[in-house]
């Protein structure tokens, strides 16, 4: 089956067809490491790591380069308030990042390029573009004219003065047009700087993902993908100083954007209060819910948070592992098939909501079949197709550890009114089998009937 995507370039969907088959090529964009990252930074991580799953099942080879922006201005500010060198905020929350991707289920990028680690090709594609005359040096600075990039505003589908008028454009006397931005700029002595043919200075954010694409993935690669919010200005600027450089040849054939993620309707920010931490959402709930969480929305789509939400997440993984746990005692193929309709859902541009479901269904499934060999294809299809999502794959009791509250349980008792309960009922004693049922939930105890028999969890969190 063919893979289909949104291409944001084009504003259609497109059959992906990699300009070398042998060699996929694929660039997101990373973190600016000054703080820890929150659910919204998350989204595309975990999103785009769904996507490398997939093309690697597809094609032999898939390159996958995430950057760090490790040289910012409120990476300095951050330094410069602690009176440290910017490493010291940097490593401290690239290792934060790194931390919390991996509990999310993301497996490392082929290349993880470091802005600062990449001044060399920085300054050499500014030169390239000083020399054909794409850009210009000002005042210590050096910026890209949009006026010599005809396609500047393809990508966001807006006119030069739409872009200008609805972004934080800085207004300089060194610029040639308004809209001119800055590929290279002075650093004064507390501020951390390379020497460059034009002084002492720091890269601009744009130039930065687009040399380091270029090192790592060559001219023109076949996705760029990343927020909705970089569409304008990063993206747009990728395009214009990456293309120009590279002669007119196209820099990245398909991008891919994904969708805000909200907090009971209104947009993360410092100011409301709302901005959902990573690393402490992780002590609240359990990270395979947060993958989930992430995943459960289609990418393109904005995706609302709230308690109500999280709660219903966890409950689908109770589910799922709850019939993974009542099928312990049934062997798996560890090599069995996707099954076709997640993979189906997975390239219609990657229909996440869809895959859920089928998920779903696959469980459903394993609970009605009867006899080892149909238990057996039906446990199998539902660990390979949570595995290329990135869920199930924790052993059921360790999920249930984590997933119920931190309160002292006595599991022997428990298990013992479960057992009484359940003969009760065989002897057809009701009220009994309800006393015991009240009990249990005394204890903070919920008892689910299923065909395999009865299950238990604690019941709030």
């Amino acid at each position: 089956m063919d893979l289909v995507l949104h291409n944001s370039l084009t504003r259609r969907r497109e059959v992906f067809d990699p300009a070398d088959p042998a060699r996929v090529t694929m660039y997101a964009c990373g973190p600016t490491v000054y703080n820890y990252a929150h659910i919204g930074n998350g989204r595309p991580a975990v999103v785009f790591d769904l996507l490398a799953r997939l093309l690697r099942r597809r094609y032999p080879t898939v390159v996958y380069a995430r950057n760090i922006t490790d040289i910012d201005d409120k990476i300095n500010a951050a330094a410069a308030e602690l009176g440290v060198p910017i490493s010291v905020i940097t490593d401290r929350f690239t290792a934060a990042y790194h931390e919390d991707m991996a509990a999310l289920g993301v497996a490392p990028p082929d290349f993880e390029p470091r802005a600062t680690a990449t001044i060399g090709p920085i300054v050499s594609m500014i030169e390239r573009l000083v020399a054909s005359g794409h850009a210009y040096a000002a005042e210590g600075h050096v910026l890209f004219a949009i006026e010599t990039f005809a396609d500047y505003g393809r990508l966001s589908g807006r006119s030069i003065e739409e872009m200008i008028a609805g972004a934080r454009v800085e207004i300089a006397p060194y610029k040639r047009h308004p809209g001119d931005f800055v590929l290279w700029k002075p650093s004064t002595p507390d501020l951390p700087g390379w020497d460059s043919p034009w002084g002492r200075g720091r890269p601009g954010w744009h130039i930065e993902c687009s040399a380091m694409s270029e090192v790592h993935l060559g001219e023109t690669i076949d996705i760029h993908a990343g927020g909705a919010d970089l569409k304008f200005p990063h993206h747009e600027n990728e395009v214009a100083q990456s293309t120009c450089a590279h002669g007119g040849r196209v820099f990245a054939r398909y991008w891919l954007h994904n969708g805000f993620v909200t907090v009971d309707g209104a947009k993360m920010s410092k100011s409301l209060g709302n901005t959902l931490v990573v690393n402490d959402l992780r002590l609240r709930f359990p990270a395979e819910a947060l993958r989930l969480f992430l995943l459960k929305g289609h990418y393109r789509q904005p995706l609302d948070w709230s308690d109500a939400t999280i709660d219903q997440v966890i409950r689908t993984l109770d589910g799922l592992y709850g019939t993974l746990r009542d099928l312990g005692n049934v062997a798996a193929d560890a090599d069995a098939a996707v099954p076709d309709p997640i993979e189906a859902a997975l390239c219609d541009d990657l229909n996440t909501p869809k895959a859920l479901a089928a998920l779903s269904e696959l469980a459903a499934d394993a609970r009605r079949a009867e006899g080892p060999a149909a238990r057996s294809a039906c446990k199998s299809a539902l660990l390979s197709g949570g595995r290329l999502l990135g869920l199930l794959q924790q052993d059921p009791a360790t999920w249930f550890a984590q997933s119920q509250p931190a309160i002292a349980v006595d599991e022997a008792r428990v298990q013992s009114l479960v057992e009484e309960r359940q003969a009760a009922k065989k002897a057809r004693d009701f009220a009994r089998a309800d006393a015991v049922r009240a009990e249990l939930t005394a204890l903070g105890i919920a008892v689910e009937d299923t065909p395999q028999g009865p299950r238990w969890k604690a019941a709030s969190r």
